[in-house]
Formats: structure tokens, sequence, C-alpha cells
């Protein structure tokens, strides 16, 4: 199942297998939006705002909300809650559909833990060929220095 896609059972936004956000959790908001549209777009308000209370969602741990709160601090205000906006569908519909997924989205790749990584220490030959390269740049700049006359 895609990301940000409602199950057939329940109304969740699925983030990831583990994640779902109960659509309840998210504000939708509504306006005008500019653009294409005629005189339709003066009338209707198509542009979706999307809230969501990252900072006090009982749908996460508190790892993953500490996490998902570093990695969207772009999109966050002060007192936790993020924002997404779209306006480039004609259509309300569309533009609550492509918020909604795009904040899955989002979330998915906030929540995905880095990797540990690994100490590696760099082989015997390795090693030498850093210290030959080394060498061969330091007697390159000796060549560009200047030569003195040394018989006066």
């Amino acid at each position: 199942m895609d990301a940000g896609m409602a199950d057939e059972t329940n109304d969740d936004v699925v983030v990831n297998a583990r994640v779902r956000i109960p659509r309840a959790e998210l504000t939708y908001r509504f306006a005008r939006a500019g653009g294409p549209g005629g005189q339709h777009v003066n009338k209707v308000e198509t542009a979706v705002e999307l809230w969501f209370d990252l900072a006090r969602t009982p749908s996460l741990s508190e790892a993953e909300r500490a996490q998902a709160m570093q990695k969207l601090a772009s999109h966050l205000d002060q007192a936790g809650m993020m924002r997404l906006v779209s306006r480039s569908e004609r259509s309300q519909l569309a533009n609550r559909e492509q918020v909604t997924q795009r904040f899955a989205e989002l979330l998915a790749r906030a929540l995905i833990a880095p990797k540990a990584r690994k100490r590696v220490r760099p082989s015997r030959a390795a090693r030498a060929r850093r210290v030959s390269a080394k060498r061969r740049v330091g007697a390159a700049k000796r060549l560009r220095a200047p030569v003195w006359d040394m018989e006066e």
C-alpha cells in the first residue's frame, strides 16, 4: 500500500508498516487559491492547508516523535504544529489527497532510523597510498617554489 493512502478497513493515514495516523489528528483548512481557473478561482476554496500536532500526537512513540521533530523542523512552528499547503490542483479534493500524501511521505522519511556507523580502520596499503599521494603533492609544490641563486 502506498504511504498516505487511507486503509480500506479504517480511516487512518498509513505512514509505514508500524505507524498509522488517525485522520482525526489531521486538521484541514481551506482557502482561495490563485492561478488558472478563471472566475471559478474567485468563488471556491481549493487551496488546502494541513495541520498536524507533531509535538503532542499519541500515534508516535517518544523516540519517534523526537526524531521527527528534529528532521521536520523546517515544517514546524514554535508549538510543534506541522503545516503543509497544497494549491496546485483546481479541485479541493485533489489538493487534499495531494497534501495528505505529501504528509505521509515526509513523516515516513523522517522516521527512518539512521544506520549505525561502523568504525573501520584503513588498511596498511590505503595508508601507504595516502602518504605517497601527499609526498607527490608536496614535491610538486616544491618544484613551483622560486629558485634562489646560491652563487653570490
